[in-house]
């Protein structure tokens, strides 16, 4: 699986699952996060995780519906 690399802009020390959901167009609003996280599976560092505000630092693997994301 392809890792495609989110970068954070500047000044950013994070960004929220629910931002990287929205910013890779797997959702169209930010409103959608968290009915797409009650029913589709995110790993974040091999771990499930089903809340839309997680925090997601430099070095984070984020995977979702079969699409794998690095935070860079």
């Amino acid at each position: 699986m392809a890792q495609k690399s989110i970068k954070l802009r500047e000044g950013e020390t994070f960004i929220t699952l629910g931002i990287l959901l929205k910013i890779t167009g797997i959702i169209d609003t930010g409103g959608q996060a968290k009915y797409f996280l009650s029913e589709n599976s995110a790993l974040v560092n091999g771990e499930e995780e089903n809340r839309r505000g997680r925090k997601l630092y430099h070095g984070d693997i984020i995977q979702i519906s079969g699409k794998s994301f690095l935070i860079d």
